[in-house]
C-alpha cells in the first residue's frame, strides 16, 4: 500500500517531527513574530506552526524558513536556531519546516514526483491573496558548511515562486531521494556529506523523503484559507 504524509520539524528538536493530520484539515499555518500575529503584505513570515484549516488552533511550532528580502534569491534566514542566514545550499534538512514522506509496502522507486501550491479546490489554480517560495533540501548532514547532494530534482540553488499573476507551474522534487532523503548518486564522493546509498534514481526503498523549505508572502490583507501544498509521484 502507497501513502503519503507530511510531517512538520519542530523548532530546536531532532527525531521524525510532528505528524501533519492533512486528511482531517490539519497543516501548516504561517505568522509574524508569533501564532496569530498577522504577516505585513510584502513580508516574509517569521514563525511557521502546525494549524487547523482557518489557521486558528496553535499546535507544535516548526522550523521557519524565509527568503531573506535582499536581492538575494538564493539565501535563506531561519529562526530555527538563532536567526541565521544560510545559502540555500547550506540549508540542512531538519532546518527546513516541512518533511514529505512517501511509503509502501515493499521498496520501490519513485518518480516524476512534484509539488504544486494551489487554492485547495483545484490543484490548475493558484493559492488566492499569497506568493509562496519553495525550495527542496538536498543536505542531510548537520554540518551547514556541507554542500547538497549532487543527486537533486531541480539543479538551481534557488527558491521557486508560485505568484497568483504567474501561471500554475509543477515543481520537481528529487526521485528516489531513499530513507531520510540519504541517497544520492555516483558524483559525491565526500563520506561526510551524510549519504548512505549512492544508486541515484535507480534506489528502492520501503521509505522516501522530501525535506522543504516555504517562504510565504502575503499579497492582500486578511487570512489566506485559499491556500494549500499538492504532492505527487509515480512508484514502479
Amino acid at each position: 500500500m502507497a501513502e503519503i504524509k507530511f510531517y512538520g520539524n519542530i523548532k530546536d528538536q531532532g527525531g521524525d517531527g510532528s505528524l501533519i493530520n492533512h486528511t482531517g484539515g490539519s497543516g501548516l499555518g504561517f505568522y509574524g513574530s508569533s501564532f496569530g500575529v498577522s504577516v505585513p503584505i510584502g513580508s516574509q513570515q517569521t514563525t511557521t506552526y502546525i494549524t487547523n484549516a482557518n489557521g486558528t488552533s496553535e499546535g507544535a511550532r516548526l522550523n521557519n524558513t524565509a527568503k531573506v528580502t535582499t536581492g538575494d534569491n538564493n539565501t535563506v534566514g531561519t529562526t530555527s536556531s538563532n536567526g541565521v542566514i544560510l545559502n540555500l545550499d547550506k540549508l540542512p534538512n531538519y532546518l527546513c519546516p516541512l518533511n514529505i514522506r512517501f511509503t509502501h509496502s515493499e521498496p520501490v522507486k519513485v518518480q516524476n514526483c512534484k509539488l504544486r501550491i494551489y487554492d485547495r479546490t483545484n490543484i490548475a489554480n493558484n493559492a488566492v491573496g499569497v506568493t509562496t517560495y519553495v525550495y527542496e533540501a538536498r543536505h542531510p548532514s548537520t554540518d551547514a558548511n556541507k554542500t547538497s547532494l549532487n543527486h537533486r530534482g531541480r539543479n538551481p540553488y534557488s527558491w521557486q515562486e508560485y505568484d497568483p499573476a504567474i501561471a500554475m507551474q509543477d515543481m520537481a522534487f528529487t526521485s528516489s531521494p531513499g530513507m531520510s532523503g540519504l541517497n544520492t548518486n555516483s558524483q559525491d564522493t565526500d563520506t561526510t556529506l551524510g549519504y548512505v546509498t549512492k544508486d541515484g534514481s535507480l534506489h528502492s526503498s520501503a521509505r522516501h523523503d522530501w525535506y522543504a523549505a516555504l517562504s510565504s508572502e502575503p499579497d492582500t490583507i486578511g487570512s489566506k484559507t485559499n491556500y494549500g501544498l499538492y504532492f505527487t509521484v509515480e512508484y514502479l
